[in-house]
């Protein structure tokens, strides 16, 4: 497997160190400064593009894949704007771009084009749900093998919710995110735990 590790960074931010490069998913409040291949932004709040962050890991090899919303704070950068629906090939990476927005909420719209990401790397699907309710798109996601979930609520959807989209979908492996930072964090995941029913995999934060 072409997939060294997977380093949850908090909130919504990932590092997954592969054979093919280092990619990082919404960076924010990143402590290390290991330069990215490639950063996926899935919308422009500020716990999810950070231009300081951005900043600390960019490199003149690095490309940025983004919504249009993201893309146009962009300039100067190397990047790749794209929207829910592209399918598209980045070195050995395929990569899906899918919606993520809330229903009952506004914080994140359908209309805004937010979205999330599935990476696949030597069959591997990596799929990070970006800040999303359990939307009617996510039914048809097919042979994930880590999920990438927000369980915090608020803002995205909460443990109940994250689990039905887990036990729905059943995708390999779990991997809560998105809680203890803007959220309380302990009950949430405990309840996202107690509910799933296939493998959870609880990162610990990477200081």
């Amino acid at each position: 497997m072409d997939i060294k590790s997977i380093h949850w960074l908090h909130h919504a931010s990932f590092r997954i160190d592969t054979e093919t490069g280092i990619i990082y998913f919404d960076p924010w409040k990143v402590k290390n400064e290991i330069k990215a291949d490639y950063i996926f932004v899935s919308h422009n709040h500020f716990d999810h593009f950070s231009i300081g962050d951005i900043d600390n890991i960019y490199s003149k090899n690095t490309l940025i894949i983004c919504p249009a919303e993201v893309a146009s704070e962009l300039k100067g950068y190397n990047y790749k704007e794209v929207k829910s629906g592209d399918k598209f090939d980045i070195g050995k990476i395929k990569v899906e771009v899918v919606p993520a927005y809330n229903i009952n909420k506004n914080f994140h719209p359908k209309n805004s084009g937010k979205v999330g990401y599935i990476v696949e790397i030597n069959g591997v699907k990596i799929y990070h749900a970006g800040d999303t309710d359990f939307i009617p798109e996510m039914k048809e996601l097919k042979n994930i093998n880590f999920a990438l979930i927000p369980i915090g609520g608020t803002y995205t959807m909460g443990p109940q919710e994250a689990a039905e989209f887990v036990n729905t979908v059943k995708p390999e492996i779990s991997i809560p995110m998105h809680y203890g930072e803007l959220s309380p964090g302990k009950k949430e995941l405990e309840e996202f735990k107690k509910l799933v029913k296939n493998r959870v995999e609880v990162l610990g934060k990477e200081e």
